[in-house]
């Protein structure tokens, strides 16, 4: 899950798992695999930043601290 801003500054969550596509058309639109399309105030930059992150997160976390 990543944070993103819609333009008219409310943040929301996203399910980054169900991103499909991400373009600038000026304004950043993201489309999900549903068809959804969302436009955020984040650049392409910000947002592929944002799912590396969450993804690092999601690998190396291990609940049981092993």
């Amino acid at each position: 899950m990543i944070e993103v801003t819609r333009l008219n500054q409310k943040t929301f969550i996203l399910n980054c798992e169900w991103i499909e596509t991400v373009e600038a058309t000026p304004d950043t639109v993201i489309t999900l695999t549903n068809g959804k399309k969302l436009v955020v105030a984040e650049n392409v930059e910000d947002i592929i930043r944002k799912v590396i992150e969450y993804k690092q997160k999601v690998m190396f976390f291990r609940p049981d601290n092993q």
